[in-house]
C-alpha cells in the first residue's frame, strides 16, 4: 500500500482533472470498477504477497496493480466530492 504522502502527492497531481469533470464523467469514474479477472489476479497476488511467496516478477505486478488501484481511488473521491458538490449547489438553485 502507499503512505499517506504518495497519496497526498497523487492527490495534488489530479486535482486539476476535476475542472474537466461533467455529471456524466464524475459518476463514470466513481463506477469504475475493475473486472472479475483482475480481482481474482490482484486476490491471488495479495495472497502470495501475505505469505511471502511472490516471486520478483510477481512482486513487480503487483505493485503496479496497487499503484493503479491507488489512482483509481484518489480520482473515485474526487468524483464523488465533485458529485455532493454539484448536488448541494443545484438543489440550493433549485430552492
Amino acid at each position: 500500500m502507499q503512505n499517506a504522502a504518495t497519496m497526498a502527492v497523487l492527490d495534488e497531481i489530479l486535482e486539476p482533472l476535476t475542472s474537466a469533470f461533467s455529471r456524466d464523467v464524475a459518476q463514470a469514474l466513481v463506477d469504475i470498477k475493475a473486472g472479475e479477472a483482475v480481482q481474482a489476479r490482484i486476490a491471488g497476488l495479495a495472497e502470495k504477497c501475505n505469505e511471502g511467496l511472490l516471486t520478483p516478477t510477481e512482486q513487480a505486478e503487483y505493485e503496479s496493480y496497487v499503484q493503479a488501484v491507488d489512482m483509481v481511488s484518489v480520482l473515485q473521491a474526487k468524483a464523488r466530492a465533485w458529485l455532493a458538490h454539484h448536488r448541494a449547489t443545484s438543489g440550493i438553485a433549485h430552492q
